[in-house]
């Protein structure tokens, strides 16, 4: 069992110059292994569970991470834990400066969706299925959203991983 690796994500195939094309096979049903992963936490604005200032905190984020980006270690995992708040992990080997920083451990499995933002709820409902079937009925899920809107619309797929504790 490998601890803290994630699967790979091809950053050179990236025709857009902003987010990669994603291979979603290489995330579909994977289990994933974490001992205290680092992350970079961080919280954005919601009304009903639509992000209000989600670019701006990605970009103050990003901005701080690029200097030591680590593309085998590619992940920013997001969850609502209510209708006026997100909440994103981003991966990171190192400490940030002026950033929270928060640990992630735990076995988590994985499933690739593709569709529309409105369908979360019928993922998230899947997710907890899943690990329900693995023993964990109160799984924590989180979603790692694989490309921007306007990318997924240039790639016509919007790809989405969803990772449930197990």
């Amino acid at each position: 069992m490998k601890l803290n690796v994630l699967p790979k994500y091809d950053m050179s195939d990236n025709p857009t110059g902003c987010c990669p094309r994603f291979d979603p096979e290489s995330w579909q049903d994977v289990e994933l292994h974490f001992a205290d992963k680092p992350f970079v936490r961080a919280e954005t604005k919601s009304v009903m569970h639509v992000p209000v200032n989600m670019g701006k905190v990605f970009g103050r984020v990003m901005a701080k991470l690029e200097p030591d980006f680590d593309e085998d270690n590619y992940i920013v995992l997001s969850r609502d834990p209510n209708a006026w708040k997100g909440e994103h992990l981003f991966a990171s080997d190192k400490p940030v400066e002026g950033e929270e920083m928060v640990t992630l451990s735990g076995d988590f499995v994985t499933a690739v969706f593709e569709g529309s933002f409105r369908q979360t709820g019928d993922w998230y409902d899947v997710m907890k299925a899943k690990a329900a079937g693995q023993g964990n009925e109160d799984a924590d899920v989180w979603f790692f959203y694989t490309t921007c809107p306007k990318c997924a619309k240039v790639y016509g797929k919007n790809y989405v991983v969803g990772l449930a504790k197990v």
